[in-house]
């Protein structure tokens, strides 16, 4: 008896090409590299595998505001951006935007409203 595979393909069509992952895996920190399953610097294209790859667009804050852990209101502090400080976004959503610190590549959340 055939099993599903076999059964699925026609008599003419020849079997599935098998490959194998090579190459070393690296890993890399999320605190200072900025990339999650949605989106990640285009930097680490082809270090880590995300549904897009993104290009930081530098905005600086506009007073002093906290580095989020995450996306919330009321998230723990990673640190303090100072006023005009450079920030590299990467995504938005919900009032917070997404990047890193360029002083120290830190990656986080930043209220939008606090940048320009």
């Amino acid at each position: 008896m055939a099993d599903a595979d076999t059964a699925s393909r026609l008599p003419s069509q020849p079997p599935p090409k098998r490959f194998a992952l090579t190459g070393r895996s690296v890993a890399l920190d999320p605190a200072i590299h900025a990339f999650r399953s949605d989106v990640a610097d285009i930097a680490l294209a082809g270090k880590v595998i995300a549904s897009h790859y993104a290009e930081p667009v530098i905005r600086s804050s506009t007073k002093e505001t906290a580095l989020l852990a995450e996306g919330v209101t009321g998230a723990e502090a990673i640190r303090r951006l100072a006023p005009n400080e450079r920030f590299a976004v990467l995504a938005c959503g919900r009032g917070f935007a997404w990047g890193f610190a360029i002083a120290d590549h830190r990656v986080g959340y930043v209220d939008e409203d606090h940048l320009a």
